[in-house]
């Protein structure tokens, strides 16, 4: 018996475009290995290991084969650190209130639901996003994305309430590269 054939055309992705993303990658190690570990010019040693785990991290990812516009989203710039991540960092600040609230009160008004959210989102790195900040605000998360359905699992109505509000929504769809 013959087994089937895979018989896709894999486009040659040439080096010059694969080298922003390695590029963008690579700074992103280096400033998260400097910003955790607070060692800046205190330890010379030190500075050599994190630029060598760093170079590591990148030897693996290329050998592995995932560095492209998923592992390193150079196309959506600087818009997710000026406009979004201010945002989410608030809504995640008052949903961690918010759940700590539902814990600590003695009667404890949890109404756990699975709601079902439609997203608008047309690109995979922008429905992902979207699933990922559901997540990451307290109370809620993303079990299921299909589509254009993200099925949510919530502590309580009001959790839910804002997911269905369509304010995350907008601002995902407002970071998602033109013309996907």
């Amino acid at each position: 018996m013959l087994a089937a054939f895979d018989c896709r055309v894999v486009r040659n992705v040439g080096p010059q475009r694969n080298m922003k993303y390695y590029f963008t990658l690579t700074l992103a190690l280096v400033i998260a290995w400097l910003l955790w570990s607070g060692y800046f010019l205190a330890n010379y040693f030190l500075l050599i290991l994190g630029a060598m785990s760093c170079l590591f991290c990148i030897w693996i990812s290329k050998r592995m084969k995932i560095v492209d516009e998923e592992g390193a989203p150079v196309q959506l710039g600087i818009r997710p650190f000026t406009s979004y991540l201010p945002w989410l960092a608030k809504e995640i600040i008052v949903s961690n209130i918010e759940v700590a609230r539902i814990i600590l009160s003695p009667k404890m008004k949890l109404q756990r639901n699975m709601v079902d959210v439609h997203i608008n989102q047309k690109s995979e790195i922008g429905r992902v996003i979207m699933a990922n900040s559901i997540t990451l605000t307290p109370g809620t998360v993303s079990v299921n994305l299909e589509g254009d359905q993200v099925q949510v699992h919530a502590l309580s109505f009001e959790g839910a309430e804002e997911d269905l509000s369509g304010e995350m929504d907008r601002r995902v769809c407002k970071l998602e590269p033109k013309g996907k």
